[in-house]
């Protein structure tokens, strides 16, 4: 997959843990990304088996979904808190965390985890 698609269903499992329900509107306003572009994403999730939308629009992750999403939003917080912890500022590890989620391996993202986990 790529970080694109990633990045979407990480923003569907972000907004279905805030609210009842997800739609494409919200994903757009959320990503601050124009209708078509959403659009077309969401249209592409589904058509590979990430997401369902009902019949409402309501987008819902699938298991093979929501199991992307949650190992994306695990390694966004792992690393975001790991950078902080390294003396960078919130708002530049935040950054800096969105983009390292999608490249580092497993290997290396469980060495972070192992070291942040033993440091508390």
């Amino acid at each position: 997959m790529r970080e694109s698609g990633e990045m979407y269903l990480e923003t569907i499992l972000i907004l279905s843990n805030q609210q009842n329900s997800v739609r494409s509107i919200d994903i757009a306003e959320y990503m601050n990304y124009s209708k078509p572009s959403i659009s077309r994403a969401v249209n592409n999730l589904k058509n590979d088996g990430y997401i369902i939308i009902d019949e409402r629009g309501n987008i819902a992750l699938t298991k093979n979904g929501r199991d992307i999403a949650e190992k994306i939003y695990e390694r966004h917080l792992v690393l975001s808190e790991m950078f902080e912890s390294l003396g960078v500022s919130k708002e530049t590890a935040v950054d800096d965390a969105c983009k390292v989620e999608h490249v580092i391996s497993d290997e290396t993202f469980e060495a972070f985890k192992k070291h942040l986990n033993d440091s508390k």
